[in-house]
């Protein structure tokens, strides 16, 4: 059987933050980006997903220091 799988863009996040209690919180509230995300009836392979949802992760990367890349795969 073969399938075939869109293309689709990410974000790659490196979380370099050596507190690990602040590595938890800041992933849970990457999750929460997409859980919201998910509620409005969208998938995480939306098209515009990277555009609807990077100013918010641009407001956490200033919180905690993070690195993020979009990629296609």
């Amino acid at each position: 059987m073969k399938a075939r799988i869109p293309k689709h863009r990410e974000f790659v996040i490196d979380i370099k933050e050596e507190d690990e209690a602040r590595q938890q919180e800041c992933w849970a509230k990457l999750q929460e980006i997409m859980d919201a995300y998910k509620k409005q009836g969208k998938s995480v392979y939306t098209e515009t997903f990277i555009e609807d949802n990077e100013e918010k992760v641009k407001a956490l990367q200033e919180q905690y220091q993070f690195v993020y890349t979009i990629e296609l795969r």
